[in-house]
């Protein structure tokens, strides 16, 4: 049932009932939740208001299942006295993919006993995530229990119980509360990730990059695999592309697959991949270092996507790990092995999307340069990226993206273009808009674009449909041949292939010989006309000092 209204009882709370939009309660529930966070250490305080809005999620989507449980016509066909056991068994939930929310960890109960409840709303909070983890093995060991500790003051934690009871995620048209809190869910980790600036880089991966790796790879079906996942975002997103070109009913035409080394971040991938109705199996029952402890050592994926630490120098490193066919990444920088380790990930005709540093490109250093030649010789190397700086709040470190792929070939069926020794390198450097005075993001246009470049060249099936062509642009994007890349010492900055853009002449320009004669004529004259005014100024000095 939706929760009934009740007098405002914290700042915002009347303000809230009054709005509708998805991007008003955001902002109002963020202001409210801030104001949670006292002493509280900054990941703890992330971990603390996502996991309210996880628990109002399975909540809402657990009363949706009932309410349509009560509406379906054969209810009024059971005896009136096995209606109510009806609702409340167990398997009419989860065969539909909604949790199980025992009775007193339902949204209701605890909005209806937060104030009342003995020990306190944290208290109350503790025991319902710990119930909900005991009703279903995929979350156990997921949701925090922290609300209770000396730390959280319990008078604003219970007017953010308030605020989030009353906040209309269910009622927005045809949507139903896992979108809307999907979103919301969204819209807090890309604040945390601003508030938290560097340090966000190991949950957080700015959308409109994200949107471009997953438009370029299009993941319609199959297996996707990130081994650095952090909160789940690459998975969401290919997720919202399958429900967006074929329909909500094909999401589960891929299987999401990840590891995450901090077990707070994989907490929250979990929760993520929750709320939108994603298996959180797919990232394990447990954290892992992905070089140390390898989770999923047979997995052959179709999809790779991933944007692993920059530069990392702290990685476990084996030089006999078998995952190293193109040469021993060195110890001071983890980002060869995390190409290998990725193309090792790769199915006979997947594909890949990395984001690394730009020193990637063209590092000659520990043996990397040979390593990078190794990959491009083996014909791995599909597509170079440049991307414009500004990307990152977490870094500033400059990116680019990696494109690679086992199978260059036709592909059968597929039909695709032959660019078998070939790579494409686009220089996107020029792209994207500021959208404050430190933040850059890539707009509906420019990953158009830049997806639409990649497609052509590949003869995509979404290109022939939209009839699509490639051609080399100077400036912007060049396919260049092995041989040419050999010549450029297997240096992959899309910069050194892509040239200079053309400049249009104007028909009704002034040719340049006669530009020329006439700015000099304008100088001499300039020049001339100083002359004048100094002897003019001297001679009138002149007089004073007389």
């Amino acid at each position: 049932m939706p929760p009934r209204k009740r007098a405002a009882a914290a700042a915002g709370q009347g303000e809230l009932l009054s709005v509708s939009s998805t991007k008003e309660i955001q902002d109002i529930l963020w202001k409210a939740a801030d104001k949670l966070r006292g002493s509280m250490d900054a990941a703890q305080y992330k971990e603390f208001v996502l996991g309210l809005v996880f628990l109002k999620y399975v909540s809402d989507a657990f009363t949706e299942r009932r309410e349509e449980l009560a509406a379906d016509p054969e209810l009024a066909q059971i005896p009136e006295h096995r209606r109510a056991a009806f609702l409340e068994e167990k398997d009419e939930y989860t065969e539909k993919n909604v949790f199980w929310v025992p009775p007193t960890a339902r949204w209701d109960y605890i909005s209806e006993n937060a104030a009342s409840a003995e020990g306190g709303v944290g208290k109350l909070l503790d025991e319902a995530m710990d119930e909900v983890m005991k009703a279903n093995k995929t979350l156990t060991g997921v949701l925090p229990k922290i609300f209770n500790r000396d730390n959280v003051d319990q008078k604003r934690l219970k007017e953010l119980v308030d605020l989030i009871s009353d906040a209309r995620f269910t009622g927005h048209g045809d949507r139903p509360a896992q979108d809307v809190l999907g979103e919301t869910y969204e819209y807090f980790l890309e604040r945390f990730a601003r508030a938290e600036g560097k340090r966000a880089g190991e949950f957080y991966t700015p959308a409109s990059v994200v949107r471009l790796i997953v438009e370029v790879l299009e993941p319609y079906e199959g297996r996707v695999y990130d081994p650095a996942c952090g909160s789940g975002g690459m998975f969401v997103q290919s997720g919202k592309f399958v429900a967006k070109r074929r329909g909500k009913d094909h999401t589960h035409d891929i299987a999401v697959y990840g590891q995450e080394a901090n077990e707070r971040t994989w907490r929250l991938a979990k929760m993520n991949l929750a709320i939108h109705g994603m298996d959180p199996k797919g990232v394990g029952d447990r954290w892992a270092d992905t070089f140390a402890d390898d989770k999923l050592p047979d997995l052959k994926a179709d999809f790779v996507m991933a944007n692993p630490p920059f530069n990392m120098s702290d990685w476990a490193r084996k030089s006999d790990d078998r995952r190293w066919r193109y040469g021993v990444p060195p110890q001071s920088n983890a980002n060869y092995a995390w190409l290998q380790h990725i193309v090792s990930k790769l199915g006979d005709r997947g594909s890949a999307g990395v984001v690394l540093s730009n020193g990637s490109m063209s590092s000659k250093q520990s043996g990397e340069g040979e390593i990078r030649a190794a990959m491009v010789e083996a014909d791995l190397v599909s597509c170079m990226i440049a991307l414009p700086g500004n990307l990152f709040r977490t870094t500033a470190i400059p990116a680019c993206l990696w494109f690679l792929t086992k199978d260059k070939g036709p592909q059968g069926t597929k039909a695709l273009e032959d660019r078998r020794s070939r790579v494409l390198f686009i220089d996107a450097r020029a792209m994207g808009t500021m959208v404050d005075r430190t933040e850059r993001i890539l707009t509906e246009e420019d990953l158009e674009k830049i997806s639409d470049t990649y497609h052509a060249w590949r003869g995509t099936k979404s290109a022939k449909g939209t009839g699509l062509s490639y051609e080399d642009v100077p400036g912007y994007c060049y396919s260049a041949t092995l041989e040419e890349v050999e010549k450029h010492d297997y240096v992959l900055t899309p910069g050194r292939y892509v040239g200079a853009a053309e400049v249009e002449e104007d028909p009704d320009a002034e040719p340049v010989g006669e530009r020329i004669a006439r700015l000099t004529k304008e100088l001499f004259e300039q020049l001339d006309e100083s002359a004048r005014l100094d002897a003019v100024v001297r001679e009138q000095l002149g007089k004073i000092g007389g």
